[in-house]
């Protein structure tokens, strides 16, 4: 209404060309352009209070904090879900508006996904996903996944086993014409170099697509924050806020018990694949978590997040004494490892029975546990590295994820 007021007295100037006519009109007319002025004043004050409406936060604490992947703004009819790194190195951001009422979401915003929360059905792509629904009580809004046999949770599995979740695996990705019988409200995708001709068809097809990147952070409190995205979805942002909260106050009452320990024991990580071996970058998810944990990783000092790849004979030069060896890839046991290679019986930590592996939990149906559900809760992996480093510090604890070698 302010426009039309402003565009109003330009338009009367222009019409009544010089000022002595232009007063003229004014004074015949005096008491509509009051009124009009009136009308105005109460236009551009409506509109103002408008755009604070939509300014103004709601007093959920729900602000990101260790998460870098993704924003979340919440405000009095809408939010605001922008994923910002979506893969690794991703210049793609994609934005996405949340509401109850799509009809209160601002014109200016329109041209974004809109999506209507609370979703009631929904399609996850990762594993990781999971934990965050059922953490939420959101389980039964889970319709179909791709690749059922790797989802380890007990409550998702007998949902599974009552077949009321739709296997989409179509080698290894989504199956067009199983998600479009499905019709669910978002599917909640993800993409390792932005390039996922799946998705895309499904987006086409009219299906709301939603990317998830929590895979690419690399903190430990930063995956887990991942739930506030999921919290958004499902309009149920205090919960979110709630669950994460206590994790970040469980790790770091964790990380406290061994801050001050003068022990740092050293440690090794990783195993060969094809005569070469992998193991985390020093500014890895994992090296953090080592760390937290009191531990002396011995790569700690390397710049990067992913992973190393290095001889066998580096790796040895480094670490044969090394007292502790974390997370030695896909094995279980101590024969499986010396069958593979002779020369991993030459480790210190080896011979010490001094190596954990987070491959032994598995499933129901053979799924790793680790990979479901330790990004959703860091301060479990915190606690068992500890319990492995520094076992005083935590001495009647049982560990959750990693276990040592049978």
């Amino acid at each position: 209404m302010q426009i039309f007021f402003i565009k109003l007295i330009i338009w009367c100037i222009k019409k009544f060309k010089t000022t002595f006519a232009f007063l003229k009109v004014i004074k015949m007319n005096f008491k509509f352009l009051k009124t009009l002025f009136f009308v105005g004043c109460l236009s551009m004050i409506s509109c103002n209070e408008k755009d604070k409406t939509q300014i103004n936060s709601n007093d959920v604490n729900n602000e990101i904090v260790y998460a870098t992947g993704f924003e979340l703004k919440h405000y009095d009819t809408f939010s605001v879900l922008k994923v910002t790194n979506p893969w690794p190195n991703s210049e793609q951001e994609y934005t996405y508006v949340l509401s109850k009422n799509l009809d209160k979401i601002p014109d200016s915003l329109t041209s974004y996904l809109q999506i209507q929360i609370p979703i009631q059905k929904a399609v996850v792509t990762s594993t990781t996903h999971i934990p965050s629904l059922v953490e939420l009580g959101e389980e039964n809004s889970l319709v179909g996944f791709p690749g059922l046999n790797y989802i380890s949770n007990d409550i998702i599995r007998k949902k599974i086993d009552a077949h009321q979740i739709k296997e989409l695996d179509d080698n290894e990705n989504v199956n067009l014409e199983l998600v479009l019988d499905l019709q669910p409200d978002v599917i909640i995708g993800h993409s390792y170099d932005g390039e996922n001709k799946k998705l895309e068809n499904i987006k086409n097809a009219g299906l709301k697509i939603v990317y998830n990147g929590d895979w690419v952070e690399n903190t430990p409190l930063g995956k887990a924050e991942w739930i506030k995205f999921f919290g958004a979805l499902y309009d149920k942002n205090t919960e979110a806020t709630t669950a994460f909260n206590k994790i970040v106050t469980s790790y770091n009452d964790a990380k406290n018990l061994v801050n001050n320990l003068p022990n740092k024991p050293s440690v090794l990580s990783g195993s060969l694949y094809q005569d070469v071996w992998y193991l985390p970058e020093g500014e890895s998810w994992m090296a953090q978590f080592i760390k937290d944990a009191g531990g002396n990783y011995l790569w700690s000092d390397s710049k990067g997040v992913g992973s190393i790849s290095l001889g066998f004979e580096s790796v040895f030069d480094k670490a044969q004494n090394a007292q502790f060896w974390i997370g030695p890839g896909e094995f279980t046991s101590y024969d499986q490892m010396q069958k593979a290679n002779p020369h991993y019986a030459e480790f210190a930590a080896f011979k010490n029975k001094k190596v954990y592996s987070y491959s032994v939990k598995k499933g129901a149906s053979g799924g790793t546990l680790f990979y479901e559900e330790a990004p959703n809760r860091p301060d479990l992996v915190l606690k068992d590295l500890i319990h492995i480093f520094h076992p005083n510090a935590l001495p009647n604890y049982k560990p959750y994820f990693i276990e040592s070698l049978k």
